[in-house]
């Protein structure tokens, strides 16, 4: 097969073929290799490169083949990129940085060792932002990935390289995470998906602050189906995750390749008012929704009470940066970008009373959330409340006339969903008239990944966009 058709299959046919032994793990790491350096110039997405390991992985693989146990996640040799914030031993792992430029980690993190346990392979570092703080991706270390759609825009962070690596056909699945919107809005400048687990569901160590769950890992591809897959091969529990859950009696791809329509959902442009919205942005998720009540569901406009989503976030957000990064901040503040800085020093300048205070109004959303869902079967909004922008623009500043007062509060529309650990997914649904890819966000029931998965795949069906990827990228203009 040639290899141009070997990287625009999807990864569950992929797997698929892997499985039959209809074509090998070496056959994909050469088809990878070649459309790599067509497209990486144009992009930057894939700043690290490992092909001896993974052809090294590749043949061990093929000598020992599946195992007993291999469940719905086996990838059997499937290549795949990884986040450069996740470690992957023997590989440079630079978390964005430059205190990090030269590292290599001897262990990779646990988020990796279940994925090669389930027989990925991996093949390259997805490039992020700085620690993945701001969903732009640009960093001193790589410099700026470029939105495949148009090279002048944004491809959206912090999981920016993983989006592209996808969309160009680099790989056919990628590992991101997510704290403020991180898998979802490059998901959705790049017109593939990114799915937010719940909390636990991916297991992840070594971890300095292990109870947390406002970060978690998760899978993007370019179809649902294909995520679902990635989330079969990521998920299960690990002694060094406390929050970390086994894997479920059905699989996600299971429940992909089921797909249903829900019975209500609840739509929403701006999440009960916390958020503007871009006009065209909102009508582009507005046509969306009516894909919904065309599969059968009742569509209405609703929305849980998030009011205080925006400034619980920040402060949760702060005390994470200050817990994590203070150490950093004091031995090397000259190598880190100035809104790394804003957010530990925010962190460090606040009392328990704020921090205390912003626990428990999370934990008053959540209730909201869950009572919520006794009513609706799902939550519909845009995945981000922009399109894609001028690559050079470092964060949004204002929309329709709203200013927004630092480099994240523009992300409230995924952000405020974080902080409820609902698990929710970035889905294809259409393009501004210039072209710049918007996505759904789709939010289900606490620990209802399958659910949702479910209610995505008919929705993508509808929406007809999930064979336009992979694409050559484009040069345009901002």
């Amino acid at each position: 097969m040639p290899l141009n058709e070997l990287t625009r299959m999807s990864a569950a046919e992929a797997v698929d073929r892997l499985r039959a032994k209809e074509i090998s793990p070496l056959d994909l790491i050469d088809a990878a290799e070649a459309r790599i350096a067509e497209v990486e110039p144009a992009v930057n997405a894939l700043p690290t490169l490992c092909f001896d390991r993974a052809r090294d992985r590749a043949r061990r693989l093929m000598k020992e083949g599946a195992p007993a146990d291999a469940g719905p996640g086996w990838l059997a040799g499937l290549p795949v990129a990884i986040k450069d914030l996740t470690e992957v031993a023997g590989v440079r792992t630079t978390f964005g940085s430059p205190i990090f430029a030269d590292y290599i980690p001897k262990a990779s993190n646990v988020t990796v060792e279940t994925l090669e346990r389930n027989g990925a392979v991996v093949i390259a570092k997805s490039n992020t932002p700085e620690f993945g703080a701001g969903a732009n991706t640009f960093n001193e270390v790589f410099g700026k990935t470029l939105n495949p759609w148009n090279t002048a825009l944004t491809c959206g962070g912090s999981s920016g390289g993983a989006a592209v690596a996808l969309a160009t056909g680099e790989v056919w699945l990628a590992s991101g995470s997510d704290l403020g919107g991180s898998l979802r809005t490059p998901a959705s400048f790049c017109s593939v998906v990114g799915l937010r687990p719940s909390p636990g569901r991916v297991a992840r160590a070594p971890s300095a602050t292990p109870f947390a769950s406002l970060s978690v890992e998760g899978p993007m591809g370019r179809t649902v189906r294909d995520t679902a897959l990635m989330l079969d091969a990521q998920c299960g529990q690990h002694p060094r995750d406390p929050i970390s859950v086994p894997v479920p009696a059905t699989s996600f791809r299971g429940a992909a390749e089921a797909p249903r329509a829900p019975a209500r959902v609840a739509f929403s442009i701006d999440l009960g008012g916390i958020v503007p919205v871009a006009r065209e942005v909102a009508a582009v998720c507005r046509a969306a929704a009516e894909r919904f009540a065309g599969l059968g569901a009742t569509v209405e406009e609703a929305s849980p009470d998030l009011h205080d989503a925006g400034d619980t976030f920040q402060v949760l957000r702060a005390a994470k940066f200050a817990a994590e990064r203070q150490p950093l901040l004091e031995k090397h503040r000259d190598k880190m970008k100035p809104e790394v800085i804003w957010n530990i020093e925010k962190g460090l300048a606040l009392d328990a009373g704020s921090i205390g205070g912003a626990e428990l109004a999370r934990g008053r959303m959540y209730q909201r959330v869950v009572d919520f869902f006794e009513t609706y079967d799902v939550l519909i909004c845009p995945a981000a409340l922009v399109a894609p922008f001028d690559v050079e623009t470092r964060y949004i500043e204002e929309v329709e006339g709203h200013r927004f007062d630092n480099y994240v509060d523009w992300l409230l529309m995924s952000s405020a969903i974080t902080l409820v650990s609902c698990p929710a997914i970035s889905v294809p649904c259409g393009f501004t008239k210039d072209g710049r890819p918007i996505g759904l966000q789709i939010v289900g029931r606490p620990r209802g990944e399958a659910e949702l998965l479910s209610y995505a795949a008919a929705f993508e069906a509808a929406a007809g966009l999930a064979e336009l990827a992979p694409i050559d990228p484009r040069v345009g203009t901002a």
